[in-house]
């Protein structure tokens, strides 16, 4: 019970004391569902991250390295330090849940989708030159670009509800953005026209993630219904269907495909689907190996010829195509829901608490903080 000054009752403030509740219980379960690093061939410069209040924050790895004492990167999630970003966007009304970035270096745009069914983008530069004593003028950045997925109409004409957007990718030569969307659909929008040129029906679930497979004109999408499908972008038809748990009779087997990830060749496919990881190769539509991990897998991506996965516990485990162990890695998330690598090796986890860990290409923890 708090104690009031002076014992006067009169001089309690119920909604202050409220608002302080409930901004303590969000500060704990605030959950980062998506970091990418910002474009640079050579370091890791920035962290951009998407968080499940809507905001985007983006961080200078730099600063947060150096303003760090020696071992605090390691310390236990409760006791982290909480980060000033560099600039605080306010992208989503709800949880924001990719970001992604189409284009190049400084020119490149910003994307983010999230809850709200929008896809949203800023300029990168516009961010850039944001100082961190104005946080606050992020909220008047205003966004280039503001897509949002279309409504269904149902009987006598009324709209559905806007569905969400759980995940983007792009294909920047094509000019395109591809949605993966909570009515089941994805949607291929044209940057230019800020219009949808295409919709790819067939799954029976909402999507959880797609990716581009840009070499071949295709997309592929994960999906609730258990299935990864690929589309030609051309004719928007699904060329072949992916069953990851089609062999699968164990209680323990989620038929949902969490996560996809594609390597660099664009030739084998890794899916999550609970606590299952199994690798396709593409070119044959054949399964390359799969095992079944300790935990359910929520984000997955490739590494060369390895595969960097997390999930449900504080690990970043480490797999060759043929399923095998290479490493594990504590990390300090609890429960990670995003994986990303820099082509320095640099990788970024990030999950539940508003937590996100950095870890160097040796394995030793860069720096570890809480998102603010």
């Amino acid at each position: 019970m708090a104690v009031v000054e002076g014992g006067d009752c009169r001089q309690w403030d119920e909604d202050a004391y409220r608002d302080s509740i409930l901004a303590d219980r969000e500060s704990t379960s605030l959950t980062i569902f998506r970091t990418v690093f910002s474009p640079s061939p050579t370091n890791p410069n920035f962290i951009v991250a998407a968080s499940s209040d809507g905001s985007i924050a983006t961080y200078s790895l730099s600063s947060l390295i150096s303003s760090l004492s020696p071992g605090f990167g390691n310390s236990r999630a409760q006791n982290l330090f909480v980060a000033e970003p560099h600039c605080l966007l306010h992208g989503h009304d709800g949880p924001a849940y990719d970001v992604k970035f189409y284009g190049d270096a400084e020119d490149s745009l910003l994307l983010s989708c999230g809850d709200d069914g929008r896809i949203r983008g800023w300029k990168w530069m516009d961010i850039l030159e944001e100082k961190q004593d104005s946080l606050s003028h992020g909220d008047l950045l205003k966004p280039q670009l503001d897509l949002a997925n279309p409504q269904h109409k149902g009987p006598w004409g009324a709209l559905s509800p806007i569905p969400e957007t759980n995940a983007i990718a792009v294909d920047t030569q094509g000019g395109s953005i591809y949605a993966a969307a909570g009515d089941s659909c994805a949607y291929c929008w044209d940057v230019e026209k800020s219009k949808i040129k295409m919709t790819f029906k067939g799954h029976a679930g909402y999507l959880h993630s797609v990716v581009a497979r840009n070499s071949c004109n295709q997309i592929i999408t994960g999906s609730e219904d258990g299935t990864a499908r690929i589309w030609d972008c051309r004719s928007g038809k699904c060329t072949n269907v992916i069953e990851p748990g089609k062999d699968k009779k164990s209680k323990e087997f989620f038929s949902y495909v969490s996560c996809i990830a594609l390597d660099a060749n664009e030739k084998w496919l890794a899916c999550g689907s609970g606590r299952n990881l199994s690798v396709w190769n593409l070119s044959a539509s054949e399964r390359i190996s799969g095992i079944t991990t300790r935990a359910c897998i929520q984000d997955i991506c490739f590494d060369d010829n390895q595969i960097l996965a997390v999930g449900a516990e504080p690990v970043l485990s480490r797999y060759d195509v043929n399923g095998v162990v290479l490493s594990q890695i504590q990390c300090v998330p609890q429960s990670t829901f995003s994986v990303s690598l820099h082509s320095s090796g640099v990788i970024c986890v990030a999950g539940y608490g508003g937590v996100v860990d950095v870890i160097s290409q040796f394995g030793s923890h860069l720096c570890s903080f809480r998102y603010k």
